[in-house]
C-alpha cells in the first residue's frame, strides 16, 4: 500500500489546511481577467473602481432630468446659428433673466437673458449693459459681475432680438412678468405660460418659488446660491411639458369661457339701449 503512494504521489492526501493555502495562492497569483461576476473582485482596489467609473453607472447616481437629451437638429421649426452649432426656434420657448441693480441700488435693470427651446437648448444667452450705472451686480443671486458686463451686448440689441425670438409662440418661465418688465416687452396673455400662477402649482391659491417647483415636482435642485438662468429656464419648460396636455385644456376652456362672457355683454347692450331711447323720448 505504502508502495502505491509513492508511486502515485496525485493520490497522496495532504492536510486540508495546506490544501486550502495552496488554492489561495493559486487564485491571487492568477486573477481572471475576463471574470463575468464584478464582486468577485477584490473590493479594495481603488484603481479598478476607477478605471470601472467611465463605462459603469453607479446605482445611485441619478441624471439630470434639466439636460436636453435631444440635440433637436432634425425637429427644428427654424434653424438658427446663435450658440455653437444649429438650434431651433420651436413654438415653444422658456426664458428667464436675471437683474442687477441701478440707481441707488434698489431699481432693477436687465444683466443676463437665457432663451431655450421645446428640447430645453439654449438658443438664445447673453450677458445685458444697462442703460444705466451698475450700482449693485447682485452676485449672490444673479451670479454676474463686473467683468461679465465689459463685454456685454448693449439692452436695445437684446431687447430686439428676444422679441423677434418670442414673437407668435407661447413663453414659457416663472413670474413672466418681472421678466417681460425688465426687458420692456409685452406678450399676448393667450401665449404665457407661467408656472407661478398655474392653478395645479399653487399652494392654497398661494404661488410657490420656482426651486420648490423643481424640487418637488422634478425631483432637481437649482438656485443653490447664485442663481443660473440656463437650469431656471429649462426647469420652467421641463414643468410645463410634463403637464402641456392639462395646461392647454385648461387654457382653451379659458378661452371659450371668455368668449361666451364676452357674447353675452354684447347680447344685452343692445336692450340697454332700446330702453334708455324709450325713456329719452
Amino acid at each position: 500500500m505504502s508502495s502505491e503512494r509513492k508511486k502515485n504521489p496525485e493520490h497522496f492526501q495532504l492536510n486540508p489546511n495546506w490544501a486550502q493555502l495552496q488554492q489561495k495562492l493559486k487564485s491571487s497569483a492568477k486573477p481572471s481577467r475576463h471574470s463575468k461576476n464584478p464582486q468577485s473582485e477584490t473590493p479594495n482596489s481603488i484603481l479598478g473602481k476607477r478605471k470601472e467609473r467611465p463605462n459603469s453607472e453607479s446605482d445611485d447616481a441619478k441624471p439630470n432630468p434639466l439636460i436636453p437629451t435631444n440635440d433637436d437638429s432634425r425637429d427644428m421649426d427654424v434653424a438658427i446659428t446663435l450658440m455653437p452649432g444649429i438650434v431651433s426656434v420651436t413654438d415653444v420657448l422658456a426664458m428667464d433673466c436675471e437683474m442687477v441693480g441701478v440707481g441707488q441700488g434698489n431699481k432693477s435693470a436687465l444683466g443676463r437673458v437665457t432663451v431655450v427651446n421645446k428640447w430645453r437648448n439654449v438658443i438664445y444667452d447673453e450677458f445685458v449693459r444697462p442703460v444705466e450705472r451698475v450700482v449693485d451686480f447682485r452676485t449672490h443671486i444673479s451670479g454676474i459681475r463686473p467683468r461679465d458686463l465689459r463685454k456685454a451686448k448693449d439692452f436695445r440689441v437684446v431687447q430686439k432680438k428676444v422679441a423677434e425670438l418670442i414673437k407668435g409662440r407661447i413663453l414659457v418661465g416663472h413670474a413672466l412678468h418681472n421678466d417681460l418688465k425688465a426687458l420692456l416687452l409685452t406678450h399676448p396673455k393667450k401665449d404665457l405660460r407661467d408656472t407661478s400662477e398655474y392653478q395645479p402649482f399653487l399652494k392654497e391659491g398661494r404661488r410657490k418659488a420656482l426651486r420648490h417647483l423643481a424640487a418637488e415636482v422634478l425631483g432637481v435642485e437649482i438656485q443653490n446660491g447664485e442663481h443660473c438662468p440656463v437650469d431656471d429656464a429649462r426647469a420652467a419648460m421641463l414643468l410645463y411639458s410634463k403637464n402641456r396636455k392639462e395646461w392647454e385644456r385648461s387654457v382653451k376652456d379659458q378661452l371659450r369661457l371668455k368668449e361666451k362672457q364676452k357674447k353675452r355683454k354684447q347680447r344685452k347692450k343692445p336692450k340697454a339701449d332700446i330702453n334708455h331711447s324709450l325713456i329719452a323720448s
